[in-house]
């Protein structure tokens, strides 16, 4: 394997990595920016206030995106098994 191949499969993994990690963070984030804004306006200083409205939008985008997810790391997985198969 040449360097550039090494190259070509690491930054195909963080691609990867971040096709199916990044929607989950970006509505945690979103969630408890919102949340946070929502408790510097009403003055409610609960930290256990953002952990539930957190967890339920992301449980919820885990539903609706498991599929994109999983047809990423299938394709991910294929793509490294055929590399292994033609050696390299």
């Amino acid at each position: 394997m040449t360097s550039g191949a090494i190259l070509d499969f690491a930054r195909d993994g963080i691609v990867t990595f971040l096709k199916v990690g990044g929607p989950l963070m970006a509505i945690a984030l979103a969630v408890g920016l919102v949340v946070s804004l929502i408790q510097a306006l009403t003055q409610v200083q609960e930290q256990t206030l953002v952990f539930v409205p957190k967890i339920l939008a992301v449980f919820a985008a885990l539903l609706l995106l498991l599929p994109f997810m999983g047809d990423a790391l299938a394709g991910y997985m294929g793509r490294v098994a055929v590399r292994i198969a033609t050696g390299g």
